[in-house]
C-alpha cells in the first residue's frame, strides 16, 4: 500500500480508498508494513508532544528548528566516512548518530554565541541554522559524486521517507520516543521548575543548566527520532505545533502535556493513515498537515480561549452592556422610554438599527420590558435591574471622586468603562471605602422620576 513510483500529469488523478479499506488502515489491518509505520510515528507524535511543551514553556521552540537543520552535516559526514571505512553508510542507526552529534553541536554553538556575544537569540539561531544547513547541502552534493552516492537515500532525510522504513527502524524511533517520554515523566519536576521560573530555581541552588541541558537532550532524541518520518525541515513542526494545539484547551501543566501527547499522537496515527490510503501523499507532509489541522480545531473551538468563545464572549458581553444602558435609561425616565429618543437608544454610541432590535428582543426575553407602541417600559423586575445599575454607577462615580480626585464632570465617561462589571464583591468594598468615609449613596424615586442622592442630597 505505501508506494513510491513516480507518476505522469496524465495520470495525476488518485482514486479515494473504499470504506472498507479506511477502516483496516484505522484499525491496523492494512498490512504489516503499514501497521508499523503508524505505529512508529504515532509514539514519535506523543513524544514530541510531550517534550514540546516544555520547549515551548521555555521559550527555545525555535531552538528546535535550529537543531533538526543541524542533523543535516552530520547525516552526510557518518556517511562519507562510513562509505570510506568500508560499512554500510545507508545504516539508519550510523546515520542517526550522526545526525545527533551535529545537532547537539548546533544547539551548543547556539548557547556559545549567547554567552559570548551580544547577539539575540533569535539572531544566533538563524546564523547555526542556515551556516549549519549549508554544510549539509554541500557534503550532500559531494555523496552525489560518490560511488553509490545517489543509492544512498540520505536525501530521504531532508523531507521524511516513512514508506522506505524498515521494521527495525520503526523500532529504533519507537524506542527513542518512549525514552525521552520517560525521561520527560521522571523530570517533570524539575523541567517545570525551569519552564516556569529559572531565577527562583537557581537561588534555590537547582542545576538549571544541566537541567536545560537534559532538555535539549529530549529534544535531540525527538529530533533524530523524527528524521526518517517526517523530515528535518518538518520535525520542528512535531515538536511545536502539538503543545501549542493544546495550550488554547487548559492552563494546568500536567493536563497541558497529557492533550499535547493526545494531539501528537493523534497527528502521526490519522497523517500516516491518510498517507497509506493515498500512496502518492509523503506521509511526513500529511502527519504536518494532520497537526496543523487539529490546531486549527483547537484555536477555533477551544472553550475558553478559542475563537470562537471568545468571540461569542465579546459579543455577549456588548449586548450586555448596551441592555444595561436602555434599562438604566428607562428607569431614569420613570420606567417608559420612546423609541423615537435616539440619543438614549444609542445613537452617540454607534448602534445600528439591527443592534439596537436585538437588544431590546435580548431584554424582553429576560423579562426586563415591554414593548408597546412607539415605546417601551420595564416590568417590575427591570426596575429592580435599573436600580442596581443606577446606584452601581452613581457608588462608583462617587468612589472616583472622592478616592481617585477625578473632577466630576470628568468622571462619567470613566464611569461607564467599568460599571457594567462590577462584581457583589467589589460593589460590597466599594460601599464600606465610602462609609468608612461617612460617604452613603442612596437613590430616591417620586413621581418625577428617579434622582441620585450623594451624601443624602438629591
Amino acid at each position: 500500500m505505501w508506494l513510491c513510483a513516480q507518476t505522469s500529469l496524465g495520470r495525476s488523478a488518485e482514486a479515494w480508498p473504499t470504506a472498507r479499506e479506511a477502516v483496516d488502515a484505522l484499525l491496523f489491518r492494512a498490512g504489516y508494513n503499514t501497521a508499523i509505520v503508524v505505529a512508529g510515528t504515532t509514539l514519535l507524535g506523543i513524544a514530541a508532544g510531550i517534550v514540546g511543551v516544555f520547549g515551548l514553556l521555555r521559550k527555545r521552540a525555535l531552538m528546535a528548528d535550529a537543531l533538526a537543520h543541524a542533523t543535516l552535516p552530520g547525516i552526510g559526514l557518518v556517511f562519507i566516512i562510513a562509505a570510506g571505512l568500508g560499512v554500510e553508510g545507508r545504516s539508519l542507526p550510523v546515520l542517526l548518530t550522526g545526525a545527533a552529534a551535529t545537532g547537539v553541536l548546533g544547539v551548543l554553538c547556539v548557547q556559545w554565541i549567547l554567552r559570548r556575544t551580544r547577539l539575540h537569540e533569535d539572531a544566533a539561531i538563524g546564523i547555526v541554522l542556515s551556516v549549519f544547513f549549508g554544510v549539509g547541502v554541500v557534503l550532500l552534493s559531494y555523496i552525489q559524486t560518490m560511488k553509490g552516492g545517489n543509492q544512498g537515500g540520505i536525501k530521504a532525510f531532508i523531507y521524511g521517507q516513512t514508506a522506505a522504513m524498515s521494521l527495525g527502524d520503526v523500532a529504533l524511533m519507537a524506542g527513542l520516543a518512549l525514552a525521552a517520554v520517560a525521561a520527560a515523566g521522571l523530570l517533570f519536576k524539575e523541567f517545570a521548575l525551569v519552564a516556569f521560573n529559572d531565577a527562583f530555581a537557581k537561588v534555590g541552588g537547582w542545576p538549571v543548566t544541566l537541567i536545560d541541558l537534559l532538555m535539549m537532550a529530549l529534544v535531540v532524541l525527538v529530533t533524530v527520532a523524527g528524521l526518517q518520518a517526517v523530515g528535518l525541515i518538518l520535525v520542528v513542526s512535531m515538536l511545536i505545533i502539538p503543545p501549542v494545539a493544546a495550550r488554547f484547551w487548559t492552563d494546568r501543566l500536567r493536563t497541558l502535556v497529557i492533550l499535547a501527547a493526545i494531539i501528537g499522537g493523534l497527528s502521526g496515527y490519522f497523517g500516516s493513515v491518510v498517507s497509506s490510503l493515498f500512496p502518492r501523499k509523503p506521509a511526513g507532509s500529511v502527519i504536518v498537515l494532520t497537526s496543523g489541522a487539529l490546531f486549527m480545531l483547537s484555536m477555533l473551538m477551544a472553550p475558553s480561549r478559542g475563537v470562537v468563545a471568545a468571540a461569542w464572549r465579546r459579543g455577549s458581553q456588548r449586548f450586555r452592556i448596551a441592555g444595561d444602558h436602555v434599562v438604566e435609561a428607562a428607569y431614569e425616565a420613570g420606567g417608559r422610554l420612546a423609541l423615537a429618543d435616539k440619543e438614549r437608544f444609542g445613537v452617540a454610541r454607534g448602534w445600528s438599527g439591527v443592534f439596537r432590535e436585538m437588544t431590546l428582543a435580548r431584554l424582553r426575553a429576560k423579562g426586563l420590558l415591554t414593548r408597546r407602541a412607539g415605546e417601551v417600559a420595564l416590568t417590575d423586575r427591570g426596575r429592580e435591574e435599573g436600580a442596581r445599575i443606577h446606584r452601581n454607577h452613581r457608588l462608583w462615580e462617587q468612589y472616583l471622586i472622592s478616592h481617585a480626585d477625578v473632577a466630576p464632570s470628568h468622571v462619567d465617561w470613566s464611569v461607564d468603562q467599568v460599571v457594567h462589571v462590577l462584581s457583589e464583591e467589589l460593589v460590597a468594598s466599594l460601599e464600606a471605602e465610602l462609609a468608612a468615609k461617612g460617604v452613603a449613596i442612596s437613590v430616591n424615586s417620586d413621581a418625577a422620576g428617579v434622582h441620585p442622592g450623594v451624601g443624602g442630597r438629591a
